[in-house]
Order: C-alpha cells, then structure tokens, then sequence
C-alpha cells in the first residue's frame, strides 16, 4: 500500500516505541502528539507532528502552561497564566515580588498583614505609581480582630487608591471592612450585568467560611454601611444580588495560618458547595475556586489543577526569592528545611482566641518558645501569678528581659499604634500579659526579616511542607542557588512541569508505556 506524499510537505518523524523516545516525546507538550500502534497490532508508541502513516489510536493536542486551571481566570484578570504570588503578611511580599509578577503577566499580593497603616499606605502608592492602569496586582487585606479600626482603614485606603485586586485573608466571619471592599464601586453595565469595581479575593479552610463569602453580603452589614455613607443604596442593593468574592482560595497546608487540611479533601468539598450556592442564588457568572497550600511542586500544582482549581496561589516557596522581604539568614535557614520541618505555634495577630501557625522548626526555638508563652498566658490571670520557677526561664530565655521591661517596650508600641489598647491592658491583668506576650511573637518575625544574628534561635519564619519538596525538587539545578530564584522563574518552571506532567498523566491513560523520566520535570531558565 502506498503513502500518498504531498510535494514540499515536511514529512512526519517516525514513531518512537523505545522508553527514552516516548519520554522526549512526551515532553514536547507544545506540539500535537499522536498514539500509534506497533507493528504486532499490540505495541504502543509515540509520534509528533503530521499524523504518521499507519495506526493511529488517538491525538493529544498542544499543551501549554497557560491553558491549565480555568480560562476564566486569566480573562478576569487580564493575566497570561493562571498563577498568584500569594500575600507573605509583613511585607515579606514585597512590592518589588509584586510588581515582577504584573510584568510577567501574572498576579501577586502585596503581604499588608502585620504593617503599621503608614507602611501600607507607602507600599499601595508605590504600586499604583510603578504598575499604573495594570489590573494585575493587588493587597491583602487581613483579619485584625484584635484591631477592627484599623482593618476597616486599611480597607478604604486600598478603596480610594483604586487597588484593583483584594485578598481578603485569615477571616473567620464577614466584617464591615470585608463587605465595604466587595460592595463598593458595584454599577450596573451596558448590558444589565453587575460590574465589581475591585476585585475580591477570599482565602478560606473551611467549608462554614466559604459558604460566608460565596454569599451575597448580609444586609446587616451592608445597612450600617449606608448609614454611615461608606456605600450608596444601589451599591448595597447589588450587593445583594451577587457572592461576596468571585475567586475562592481553598487554601489547604499552608505556612502561617492554617487549618492543615489536605487539599484532596478540602476542595472537592468547597466545590460540591460552590455549585449548591451559585444554583440557589442564580448567579450569573462563574464563581472560581483556586488552590493554595502545599503547592511546592509540578506534581502538587498539576494535582492542583486537575482537582478543579481555576487558579494555584503559592506562598512558602517565594520566601527564597530575591524580591522576598526576608533576610538572607532566614533565607539560607529555608533552604535548608525538609518537610518534616515545620511545627505549629501560637499566632500574634490571634494569641488571645488560641489561634495556631505552620512555621519553620529546624534551627529556630520559636515554635517551643511561643508554645511556653501561651501555656503560662492559658494558665495564669496575670503576669504578677506566673510563679517565679517559669517566669525565670521566660524572661531568661524568651524574652530576654523583666516582664516590667518588656512591658514598657510594649507599651511604647500601643502608644503610637493604638492608644486604647493601653487603657484595656491597664483595666485587665490578663490582656496585658497577652499584650507582653504578643511583643515577642511579634518581634519574632521582624528580626527574621532583619536578620538580627542575636535572635536567629528566635526567627518566626511561615513556612509549610511545601519548602521542603521545593528544595528537593530543585537540588542540583540551576534553581538551587538562592541568587537564581527570582518569583518569576520559580512560577514558570511550577507551571512548565505542571503541564510536563499533566501531559505524561493524560498518555498514561492513553496505556502508553511512560517510563519514570517522562514525569520528572528538571528546572531550566525560562522566558
């Protein structure tokens, strides 16, 4: 039988049946890939290209990076891939990491949390000058129970400076400041449909707090609003008629706060409740659920989006980039971490209510030290009840000062940050024990972001497995070397092997014969 050849036509590779063939076939994920069978009828190979001539049983086509999680996403946000550099509280993601994603036709989010107002107010001027009328950038906005008034002001300088995107994180109920950013600026388009203004993002680990923010805003928070003249009566009324956030952050094992509940699990339970919500309130656009924690790897990313996830939001890893605010020290100590080394300690935003962290234990006593913190806080009514055989150690070896000296150094920072904290304090013993608490907890973060070698036994560093299973898969690459792992290479190459993978993944259902190194995605420079 003969091959009818088209004169000038490039003439398709041969097929490959051997294992190195089909693994460098796999890998070429931009090109059409087409499963063939052998000569003996059973036998099943590769070719790339033109359709070979004999057999073929079924043709991938082209897969890139870009086309993983949902279109929507990348539409929404005027974004080339579907990919956040998540918010790393305490400026540790910094406006630099933030405005190298926009240019990379991505998105990230300035780490607000933690930041007295004037250090967001600089860090939100700064990115509305340097990226301009780029929808792809955004601030967090985190919960501050301890600090409501601050929260709601916070909201409305990133209203008024036109932040185009916000992430709403660590909430455990809507709050004024939360309603106020998903409300305001809402008009009705050309078309009827509600256009948002700024875009909400929610990060949520639990099903009770998803179902809050896949809701439309109550009108017990949206009326006090309006009398207030925070929104107009049609804002409010819109408001009414749409979910609080249109992209979801299932947010799983994670550095810093977290529930450390697995994504397999936490997910497709968040998604079962997306779609019940959106068909009881007749939602007219899609609401998008993305992943974030535990997202080291291209295997977990690539999970990720075959999960269902929109979009993938990475954190723990981007602590190692150049453009993390966090000092070399700290750095180094992250390069270092496996994934068995992490632990949970007391959180300083929410000390009093008991709430924990995932953060880094090889090399640092923060975790035991914040541990024996809350126990003597849990234990006690008031610093002057602590017996003096664990005050000793605490102030020894913790504090490193008197209670009534680190008092005072406490007392100095309510002093500009927030007077009315000091009257509390003053009126309750237990409280001010939190608050002489909470000095070193909070101190704790700073002095690994300034790398203060006298408290590196200290350093609160965020951190998540995740760390770990990067530093393994990126051992011996170009990617190993801290100098090299700029925010942007490390998102392409998460998103190269993801699509590497996914393309191995859906040849394996094919039942071609994959060998082990078609699923091993070695980090490269990119562009």
């Amino acid at each position: 039988m003969s091959v009818l050849t088209v004169p000038g036509a490039t003439a398709a590779p041969p097929p490959v049946f051997s294992p190195e063939g089909i693994a460098a076939c796999a890998r070429r994920i931009r090109e059409p890939v087409h499963v063939v069978g052998g000569p003996d009828g059973r036998e099943l190979g590769l070719a790339t290209g033109p359709p070979p001539g004999g057999p073929v049983l079924g043709t991938l086509p082209p897969l890139y990076p870009e086309w993983l999680g949902g279109r929507t996403f990348c539409e929404a946000h005027g974004v080339r891939f579907p990919y956040v550099a998540g918010e790393m509280a305490n400026g540790i993601a910094t406006t630099t990491m933030v405005a190298a994603m926009a240019r990379a036709e991505m998105l990230g989010f300035f780490g607000a949390g933690g930041l007295a107002y004037a250090e967001v107010e600089r860090a939100v001027h700064t990115l509305a000058r340097e990226l301009e009328s780029r929808p792809n950038w955004g601030v967090n906005l985190i919960h501050s129970p301890a600090e409501p008034a601050l929260e709601f002001r916070v909201a409305e300088l990133l209203l008024r400076c036109g932040v185009p995107r916000i992430s709403a994180s660590a909430f455990m109920e809507l709050t004024p400041a939360v309603v106020l950013c998903a409300a305001h600026g809402l008009r009705r388009g050309a078309d009827g449909g509600i256009v948002r203004q700024t875009r909400l993002f929610a990060k949520v680990s639990r099903p009770e707090v998803a179902e809050r923010f896949l809701s439309p805003a109550p009108s017990a928070l949206l009326e006090p609003l309006v009398a207030r003249g925070k929104l107009t009566r049609e804002e409010a009324e819109l408001a009414a008629r749409v979910p609080v956030a249109e992209d979801i952050t299932v947010e799983a094992d994670s550095g810093g706060h977290t529930d450390n509940r697995p994504l397999s699990v936490l997910l497709p339970r968040i998604t079962v409740l997306r779609d019940a919500l959106c068909r009881r309130f007749g939602y007219r656009r899609p609401v998008r659920l993305g992943a974030a924690g535990g997202l080291g790897t291209p295997d977990a990313v690539a999970a990720a989006f075959a999960l269902g996830a929109s979009y993938v939001v990475v954190g723990s890893v981007n602590q190692t980039a150049v453009e993390a605010g966090l000092s070399d020290e700290a750095k180094a100590m992250l390069c270092e971490a496996d994934v068995a080394d992490v632990a949970m300690a007391p959180s300083a935003d929410m000390f009093e209510l008991g709430v924990k962290l995932q953060v880094l234990s090889r090399g640092t006593m923060f975790a035991q030290r914040a541990g024996r913190l809350y126990a003597a806080y849990r234990d006690h009514g008031s610093l002057e009840e602590i017996p003096s055989a664990l005050r000793a150690p605490i102030e020894r070896d913790v504090l490193r000062a008197s209670f009534d000296e680190t008092w005072r150094h406490t007392r100095a920072f309510w002093e500009r940050r927030d007077p009315a904290e000091i009257a509390r304090a003053e009126a309750d013993p237990k409280h001010r024990m939190a608050l002489v608490f909470r000095w070193y907890l909070g101190s704790s973060s700073r002095w690994a972001i300034s790398g203060e070698e006298s408290r590196r036994a200290d350093y609160q560093i965020w951190c998540g497995p995740a760390m770990g299973a990067f530093n393994r898969w990126v051992a011996g690459t170009f990617l190993a070397e801290p100098a090299h792992r700029s925010v942007v290479q490390i998102a392409l190459n998460l998103l190269e092997g993801a699509a590497v993978l996914t393309r191995a993944h859906q040849l394996r259902t094919y039942g071609v014969p994959l060998p082990a190194e078609a699923f091993a995605c070695t980090p490269c420079e990119l562009a």
